[in-house]
């Protein structure tokens, strides 16, 4: 039984995880380099992220610095930015890209809450459907015998309670989201 809610529980934690990441590659108006270290550059022959190419800093709320340890990298870096299509546009002196952060409009910042809504409502699903999953596999062992009623019981109480644990982490991340995005 202890197996069953240690899986349920790394399953859930992946979640969460995915959930964490995907939140911090959504532009808020703030500088972050979660926002372009995920990009691939083409080069060497073959796909790299920006963060294992460049060193990238953030001098200020709305600016991020890109700086090229292979500075003949600087226009494959560039290309990867704009053809990234995150909003953001790079000006490069030939050595150091900056990309400067517009501020959030009215209606960008309507559109970022709804798809952050939804984002996590998907995560939310997701952790449901892990217990679904794991209540069915206690009802197939309680139905052959391999399990009694009260221990079934007890096991989808104590995996009710996980999940209701890691919807509740995934909804303060979206509490967190929103108050990025308004405050910006």
């Amino acid at each position: 039984m202890e197996k069953v809610i240690k899986d349920a529980r790394e399953k859930m934690e992946g979640v969460v995880k995915s959930c964490k990441d995907e939140l911090s590659h959504i532009r808020t108006g703030r500088a972050s380099a979660s926002l372009i270290e995920h990009i691939k550059v083409e080069c060497y022959g073959r796909f790299l992220p920006i963060n294992q190419l460049a060193s990238i800093s953030i001098p200020d709320a709305k600016q991020i610095v890109i700086s090229p340890w292979d500075k003949t990298q600087e226009k494959a870096i560039t290309k990867a930015i704009m053809n990234a299509n995150i909003g953001l546009h790079p000006t490069s002196d030939g050595e150091i890209i900056r990309l400067s952060i517009p501020p959030l409009t009215d209606e960008r910042r309507k559109e970022l809450d709804k798809m952050v809504k939804a984002l996590v409502e998907e995560k939310r699903v997701s952790i449901r459907n892990i217990r679904h999953e794991l209540n069915h596999k206690i009802d197939e062992r309680k139905k052959n015998k391999e399990m009694g009623e009260d221990d079934a019981f007890r096991l989808k109480d104590e995996i009710q309670k996980e999940t209701d644990g890691y919807i509740k982490r995934v909804d303060d991340l979206l509490l967190q989201k929103e108050k990025e995005i308004i405050e910006r």
